[in-house]
């Protein structure tokens, strides 16, 4: 497939806007639980307002791969049956839930908590549509897995924690070092999760080949030409044109950025005393992981192998 870096964005911001809210609730709970010192409302208003401007951003790329902006309303027509339009309706009750989440801790309501587990509510259906989006297509071996929803989640969390932290760092020492366990925790199950995708999908093996594309079952078929000299839309769309050996590199390149870097940041950050050595530390993970996570969602689109390549996209 070709990778729309509008759905790229979108995903990576959202996801990381979800995680930051669990990481938030978890905070206030443990707090309320006796487990940690209660930070102050500052802590809470501006996680859920980090919150809430990532799942705002994500929500304005989306709108990029829209072929008729103006009419993105009707994107919500068919809940009953389309986990896009599923999504479409969650990711704006989730930016709700987080924005009077916010409200609650500024205006010191004791209705806060219950708004933030409502909106962790929010956060979990929308992952799992934001999934199924993708891993309801049986016909894209490489998406139709549960590994598929395992990692839309983990890296959505593990994100929003690696934030979460940095902010703990920022404005309440107390749980940061929970919270970089959390992070690093959910970053190593991230790794193993999408590593596990990946064998997966190094030994699938098409279903259709150039035999059952053409309708031409001599065993010796060899395609020589597409039919066209020009550009067509199913090049553009379904094909990205890479090497073997850019993905190779990009799939590499994300590892290390999405899962090694961010927790030997996170670590180094977490252990030392001085604020801004910490914090510095703690930012660079934040920064590093979602630069890895773009280019994991850009792989995540571009190993998809469409059955329509077999014609269009691959020449003997």
């Amino acid at each position: 497939m070709n990778p729309a870096f509008s759905v790229v964005f979108l995903t990576t911001l959202s996801g990381a806007a979800q995680g930051l809210l669990i990481a938030l609730v978890g905070v206030e709970s443990a707090a309320q639980l006796g487990l940690i010192a209660s930070p102050g409302a500052a802590f809470y208003v501006i996680g859920a307002g980090v919150s809430v401007a990532l799942g705002g951003l994500g929500l304005i790329a989306s709108f990029f791969h829209l072929g008729h902006p103006e009419r993105a309303w009707r994107a919500i027509a068919m809940w009953r049956t389309s986990w896009l339009s599923r999504e479409c309706l969650c990711l704006p009750a989730f930016l709700a839930c987080v924005f009077f989440y916010g409200v609650a801790h500024w205006l010191g309501s004791p209705w806060s908590l219950a708004l933030g587990w409502l909106g962790v509510l929010a956060s979990a259906a929308l992952f799992v549509c934001t999934a199924m989006i993708y891993a309801c297509l049986r016909f894209l071996q490489e998406w139709a897995t549960p590994l598929t929803l395992v990692n839309f989640a983990l890296l959505g969390c593990a994100s929003g924690f690696t934030l979460a932290t940095a902010l703990s760092a920022w404005f309440v020492p107390a749980p940061t070092s929970g919270l970089a366990l959390c992070a690093c925790g959910l970053t190593l199950a991230g790794c193993a999760s999408r590593s596990a995708s990946l064998v997966r999908n190094a030994r699938l093996r098409p279903k259709s080949t150039v035999q059952s594309a053409t309708g031409i079952h001599n065993p010796k078929l060899v395609q020589v030409s597409r039919g066209f000299t020009a550009g067509a839309f199913n090049l553009r769309e379904f094909f990205h044109g890479k090497s073997a050996g850019t993905l190779r590199g990009i799939k590499w390149g994300f590892l290390a950025t999405a899962f090694v870097a961010p927790v030997v940041l996170i670590v180094l950050g977490a252990s030392l005393r001085s604020i801004d050595g910490s914090l510095g530390l703690l930012a660079a993970a934040c920064l590093v992981q979602y630069a890895g996570l773009v280019a994991e969602r850009w792989f995540f689109f571009a190993e998809a192998k469409h059955p329509q390549n077999l014609y269009y996209a691959r020449v003997g």
